[in-house]
């Protein structure tokens, strides 16, 4: 992604205080130290094996905050010239960080890994011939669904979105306290993997141009489904992950979450006496179109431009990704690797806890993460997009103003603020 708007987007992501130093040091027995940033606890086993299998070289590991909370950080550090030489990254975040020139180019040390990914995975993280990161793991959507529930209330699995309508209507029939899913208005990266899968490209740049496209053919047509749903009465239109919709989900009221591989581990957290009753099954797509699938989630390692010493970073970078000792660990934390050998390796384990028995999960698991939909681009300020989808799907439900609209307001938002700091935006 050629023609970064140095330091601009920091504004964009309510940078507040600057952080601790970062970065190599090289102590007089020679040993290289790296900086890492990375939330969660899988990434703490796994530096812990990398340390001990490279003695020249060190990883000093800082959980600095999921999501935007690291990306904030992040951008802070870098403004302070700290920044630490690795950090995860969220991919959605990673046009952000390489404008506001946080990302370190490693095209040139990372030949050997492309094949270790398919093409889709790859280009989540690489731009226009620049790589800016190596893909950890992945969040491929599938239909997460309660069988036990479908079984007693003689369900259809759907393979369509027309079906999926279907089903949502017998089961209100069969059970009127139960739907079939959840339409949740704060839900930004599920809406837009729906979007992604039924053919919509919110964000593209090329030559220093971006376009926009949020509001698009596609995305409407996949608001207009999910308005008739609601306005039916077919599914329920709530925040996730709330007391009361835990409760339903614990009473078998809720029977799908169409989301991405990492979801079981999700509801086993909140329904643990569930485990066994749930499988997952291939996402359902429209009728006559693609199959393919967008991902939800995920996140890769990136070496930022303070990195001191280039090679040793990518050393480390390359091991986390690549070293089955490394995907082990993933794999045995509730990750789903991003490299082709992880996730053979991953083929190979018992299914999660909430799918207990399901003979056919990792097959579906592995269809869904070599059937993705390609060329999949987001855009320099994606924290702004989540929050205005936020808002503008919020009060579209409480005021009963259609979706479509909520989207396309959330496009002009998108729009104006690249427009305010420099970009030069198309819409479609």
């Amino acid at each position: 992604m050629r023609g970064r708007v140095p330091r601009r987007l920091a504004a964009l992501a309510g940078v507040t205080a600057l952080l601790s130093s970062c970065g190599v040091v090289g102590g007089d027995d020679g040993v290289v130290t790296l900086d890492f940033w990375c939330w969660g606890d899988v990434p703490s086993a796994r530096v812990e094996a990398f340390n001990a299998a490279h003695p020249d070289i060190q990883v000093r590991r800082t959980d600095a905050g999921g999501g935007n909370d690291s990306a904030t950080k992040l951008l802070t550090a870098s403004r302070a010239g700290n920044a630490p030489d690795v950090t995860c990254v969220e991919y959605q975040t990673i046009p952000a960080l390489v404008v506001s020139d946080v990302l370190a180019d490693i095209a040139d040390h990372v030949d050997g890994l492309t094949d270790e990914f398919t093409d889709e995975t790859w280009q989540l993280t690489s731009f226009e011939g620049h790589v800016y990161g190596v893909p950890d793991d992945v969040g491929p959507m599938v239909l997460l669904y309660n069988r036990a529930r479908f079984e007693e209330l003689g369900l259809a699995v759907p393979a369509t979105w027309e079906e999926f309508a279907e089903v949502a209507a017998q089961a209100r029939e069969r059970d009127p306290e139960t739907y079939v899913a959840t339409f949740s208005p704060t839900e930004f990266g599920n809406f837009a993997g729906l979007a992604q899968q039924g053919g919509a490209t919110w964000w593209e740049v090329e030559n220093r141009n971006w376009t926009v496209g949020i509001d698009d053919p596609a995305s409407v047509r996949v608001a207009e489904y999910w308005q008739d749903l609601i306005d039916r009465d077919l599914v329920s239109a709530e925040p996730l992950l709330t007391p009361e919709w835990n409760n339903r989900v614990n009473r078998g009221e809720v029977l799908t979450w169409p989301a991405g591989l990492w979801s079981p581990s999700v509801i086993y957290s909140i329904a643990e006496g569930q485990a066994g009753d749930w499988a997952i099954a291939p996402l359902p797509h429209w009728a006559g179109e693609s199959d393919a699938v967008a991902f939800q989630g995920g996140s890769a390692l990136a070496v930022t431009n303070d990195a001191e010493d280039v090679a040793a970073a990518v050393e480390f970078v390359s091991w986390m990704e690549t070293a089955s000792e490394s995907t082990d660990l993933q794999i045995a934390g509730g990750q789903y690797p991003a490299s082709l050998g992880g996730q053979a390796a991953a083929a190979l384990s018992e299914p999660p806890a909430l799918t207990a028995g399901q003979e056919d999960y990792w097959d579906v698991a592995t269809s869904a993460a070599t059937n993705t939909v390609p060329h999949i681009q987001w855009g320099p300020n994606v924290t702004t997009a989540s929050d205005a989808y936020g808002d503008a799907f919020s009060a579209a439900l409480r005021d009963g103003t259609p979706l479509a609209e909520a989207l396309r307001r959330t496009q002009r938002e998108v729009v104006a603020e690249m427009e305010r700091v420099g970009f030069h935006v198309t819409t479609d």
